[in-house]
């Protein structure tokens, strides 16, 4: 994987890979920015956000979840002192849907974690990622009623 950054003045990048894409990074007019686009580290949880949101919902497709809203949170702590490095993330997954399996929901989880997100497996070994969820069964009229929630904790052995 390649990844080239152009600086376009300032203290304002585009950013492109292999894939083609492109997205514009800057910062805050305090250090001399134009806010014209995502901080690097933002895009790092986005990266882990959306990296275990693709294996969650392809593995829940595949057990035959009806899955009709999906959404996942990352929260990360940071130290206040430069270089103002992660030291925690939470990951939070919030699941709605028909009879959506707590045991699949689970499992998915798990899969994700310890098999198939590169950004997890890398950045878990940097801090602590704590990973909960919620899962909500959806009702008549667009509402929706929390019927499972957690933590999921990775086995130790």
């Amino acid at each position: 994987m390649d990844a080239t950054i152009n600086w376009l003045g300032r203290m304002s990048f585009s950013g492109t890979s292999d894939s083609g894409f492109t997205v514009d990074m800057g910062t805050d007019a305090s250090v001399g920015g134009d806010n014209d686009g995502f901080r690097p580290l933002e895009l790092m949880a986005i990266s882990l956000g959306g990296c275990t949101s693709m294996d969650v919902m392809s593995i829940l497709s595949k057990k035959r979840m009806i899955i009709t809203g999906f959404e996942v949170k990352v929260h990360a702590e940071r130290t206040i002192e430069h270089p103002m490095v992660f030291t925690s993330a939470t990951i939070e997954y919030l699941i709605s849907g028909h009879s959506v399996s707590e045991e699949s929901v689970l499992r998915a989880i798990e899969l994700s974690a310890v098999k198939y997100c590169p950004a997890q497996s890398m950045l878990a070994k940097a801090f602590p990622i704590n990973l909960k969820y919620q899962i909500f069964e959806d009702v008549e009229e667009g509402n929706r009623e929390l019927v499972s929630y957690g933590t999921y904790e990775l086995s130790k052995g």
